[in-house]
C-alpha cells in the first residue's frame, strides 16, 4: 500500500471538472437496518477486518488507504447502561440514529430528546466525558480494490469532530477543507492514519491522489448499493466499546466508576443550528502545496 501516486490538485480528471459537490461531500462537511457483513474496526488502535462479527484480517500498517463511498446523514449517538462484560456483551441502553432523539426500540430511552438529556451532561460518564457518546457510520472501499466489498467503518467521536492539527484532521475538518477548494471525498484515495499520540483509537484524514475516471464511476455505483447503504444504517448489534451506566436522580447523573472499554477522548459537543446553507470555508492553502510536503510511505 506504500506505492501510492502523491495527490496533484493540478491535474484534475474529467469527472471532477464539473464543479458540483456530492450529497456525501456535503454530509462529511457538516451539511447535512441489518448489519452489514463486512466492516473495518479500529479497536486497539489498530484496523481490522471484521465478517459476520468475526476477525477475519488485521493490518500491521498504521494507516489505510480507502474510498468513501457513502455516509449516514446524521451523528448518532449510544448509551451503554452497564459496564463492559466481554463474555457476554449487551447492546446499547438507549441510542440515537440521527443524534435528536431516542430511537423507537431503544429498550431504556434516558429523556425525550438527545440535547436535554441528563446522559448528555459532561461528567455524566467518567471523569468529564459524556456518557452519551457520539459517532459516524461510514462505507467504504479498500483503494486497491474499489471493485470489492463496501466495508462499514463507525468513526468515535475524536476521529470525526475537533480542529485539525497542521495537516492532521478529523473527518469533518477534512471533508471541510476538501469541500473548500472544490473536492469531495468521494473523488480522491483518502489515507485513514491512526493518531499515534491519543490514548484512545483516533483518526487522522488525507488525499492521496484523484480516482481514475473508471475508478469514480465503481466508487458511485457502490455507494448506491444496497450494501453501501446498510454499512450507514444505524444498528445496535455490534460495537467495540461501550460506556458506563450513570443512574439520573431527579436529573442530576453521577460520575460512573464502571470500567470503560476503550472510551473515547472528550471532545466539544458541536453547535446545534437550525438548518440553514452554511457558507464554504475559506482554504487555508493551496491542496497540491500542501500533499507535496506528505510522506506518502509513512
Amino acid at each position: 500500500m506504500s506505492n501510492v501516486v502523491a495527490f496533484n490538485a493540478s491535474q484534475v480528471p474529467d469527472f471532477a471538472k464539473k464543479g458540483e459537490l456530492s450529497t456525501l461531500a456535503k454530509t462529511l462537511a457538516g451539511g447535512g437496518g441489518g448489519q452489514t457483513g463486512k466492516r473495518i474496526s479500529i479497536k486497539g488502535g489498530v484496523f481490522r477486518l471484521i465478517s459476520d462479527g468475526k476477525e477475519v484480517a488485521a493490518v500491521e500498517d498504521r494507516f489505510l488507504d480507502v474510498v468513501i463511498v457513502a455516509a449516514a446523514a446524521k451523528i448518532s449517538r449510544t448509551f451503554y447502561g452497564e459496564a463492559y462484560n466481554p463474555d457476554n456483551p449487551a447492546p446499547p441502553s438507549c441510542w440515537s440514529a440521527d443524534g435528536e432523539k431516542p430511537d423507537a426500540s431503544a429498550k431504556e430511552p434516558q429523556h425525550v430528546n438527545c440535547a436535554g438529556c441528563p446522559q448528555n451532561i459532561k461528567g455524566s460518564g467518567s471523569g468529564d466525558s459524556r456518557a452519551c457518546r457520539f459517532s459516524q457510520r461510514l462505507a467504504v472501499v479498500l483503494a486497491n480494490d474499489v471493485n470489492g466489498d463496501v466495508l462499514q467503518l463507525t468513526l468515535p467521536a475524536t476521529s470525526v469532530f475537533g480542529k485539525e492539527e497542521n495537516d492532521n484532521r478529523p473527518l469533518q475538518a477534512y471533508a471541510r477543507w476538501l469541500a473548500a477548494q472544490n473536492v469531495g471525498p468521494d473523488m480522491v484515495v483518502t489515507r485513514m492514519k491512526f493518531d499515534t499520540k491519543a490514548q484512545s483509537p483516533k483518526l487522522f484524514f488525507k488525499p492521496l491522489r484523484w480516482l481514475e475516471d473508471e475508478e469514480h464511476e465503481a466508487c458511485v455505483a457502490k455507494g448506491k448499493t444496497p450494501e453501501a447503504q446498510r454499512a450507514i444504517t444505524m444498528t445496535v448489534a455490534q460495537t467495540d466499546k461501550v460506556a458506563p451506566k450513570p443512574i439520573a436522580i431527579e436529573g442530576k447523573p453521577p460520575k460512573s466508576k464502571a470500567k470503560v472499554e476503550e472510551a473515547d477522548d472528550e471532545v466539544e459537543e458541536p453547535e446545534v443550528r437550525k438548518e440553514k446553507e452554511a457558507p464554504a470555508p475559506k482554504a487555508k492553502s493551496n491542496l497540491a502545496a500542501a500533499v507535496a510536503n506528505w510522506d506518502t510511505d509513512d
